[in-house]
């Protein structure tokens, strides 16, 4: 049976390519388009309802790409509560969930290897290293993909609204009066890239130029190292007056340091974070932070891969983006006066 990899190498275009044209994209050229048509039907390759990947018969089955030792995998409360939900969706739809792993009993194999051998009929990949190449070769492969938090053309991809997020997290802390912000970014990827950009957009528009010393790169979810760089940030000639932690859970090593140099949140310096996860709002003071709403990631990452997968000719490949908002709390305060 013949998948559009096959179409690809009979035309010598993209598999990206071959499915844009088999999904009704016009921004393909009216002759690569004939030829990728003409191949299909010579090929004799499959599609319908019953999938745009050649696949005759569905066996209610995805598989889930969520790597335990990327930001820390099922202990990162935010994915763990994307996943909840996606299962949950996934679940009410008659669809079983499955991790996608690199071993299938004492057979090692790659994930696109493990996907087939278990014949999912789509993937999500909710925590990964998007920059590997197994892992872009999922999701240029013939299976239906949805990706969180990373877009790619060739994949639905369910985005937290990052750089609405960091406007208002940072137009917020401005309007109480502050102008020497510092922030703790995570490590670099498509998320960091755009909070980063939104910060200093609107650090930008409000006449503000942030130092260089103001900016360290931190790990997601990683309190020690966020405490040891606020640690660095309070021992500037020039202090912030607020710190903005890449998450909640950096956040915590934020206020840590803080503390250790025998300074108060939020009387002497403010912290602000980023997910609102349910920690946040147990500490006191409240942190102030976005809240991304995990469950309707996970709920649409769920009912827009199943639609790809039963509907591909009425479902586009495109980015999502979910909304995010601001959690005032009460860990950001004017700044103190000299």
């Amino acid at each position: 049976m013949s998948t559009i990899k096959d179409i690809s190498e009979r035309c010598g275009v993209s598999v990206s390519t071959v499915s844009k044209v088999l999904n009704g994209y016009r921004e393909i050229g009216e002759k690569t388009r004939e030829q990728v048509f003409k191949a299909a039907q010579e090929l004799g390759y499959v599609q319908g309802e019953r999938g745009r990947y050649a696949r005759q018969q569905k066996g209610y089955q995805i598989g889930v790409l969520f790597s335990t030792l990327y930001y820390q995998g099922l202990k990162n409360e935010y994915f763990a509560y994307i996943l909840s939900a996606f299962r949950q969706e996934a679940t009410k739809a008659g669809y079983d969930i499955t991790f996608i792993e690199h071993n299938v009993g004492r057979k090692s194999m790659s994930y696109l290897e493990h996907t087939r051998n278990r014949n999912f009929d789509g993937v999500c990949i909710a925590c990964a290293d998007f920059t590997k190449p197994e892992v872009l070769e999922l999701v240029n492969s013939e299976y239906p993909v949805v990706t969180i938090d990373h877009a790619f053309h060739e994949a639905i991809s369910i985005l937290s609204d990052n750089v609405d997020g960091m406007k208002q997290l940072v137009e917020y802390i401005l309007s109480m009066g502050h102008k020497k912000i510092a922030y703790i970014h995570g490590t670099h990827s498509a998320v960091t890239h755009n909070r980063l950009v939104s910060f200093h957009s609107c650090m930008a528009a409000h006449g503000l130029q942030v130092p260089g010393e103001y900016l360290r790169e931190g790990e997601y979810r990683n309190a020690e190292t966020a405490e040891a760089l606020t640690k660095e940030l309070l021992a500037l000639p020039e202090p912030p007056t607020c710190i903005l932690a890449s998450d909640d859970y950096a956040a915590l090593g934020v206020i840590k340091a803080i503390h250790q140099k025998g300074l108060r949140v939020p009387e002497n310096i403010s912290v602000a974070g980023y997910d609102g996860i349910s920690v946040s709002q147990a500490l006191v003071p409240k942190l102030t932070t976005i809240r991304q709403d995990t469950e309707r990631i996970g709920k649409e990452a769920a009912r827009r891969l199943i639609r790809l997968i039963e509907s591909p000719m009425t479902t586009p490949l495109e980015s999502v983006l979910m909304k995010v908002e601001l959690i005032a709390g009460e860990s950001v305060k004017p700044p103190q006066m000299h």
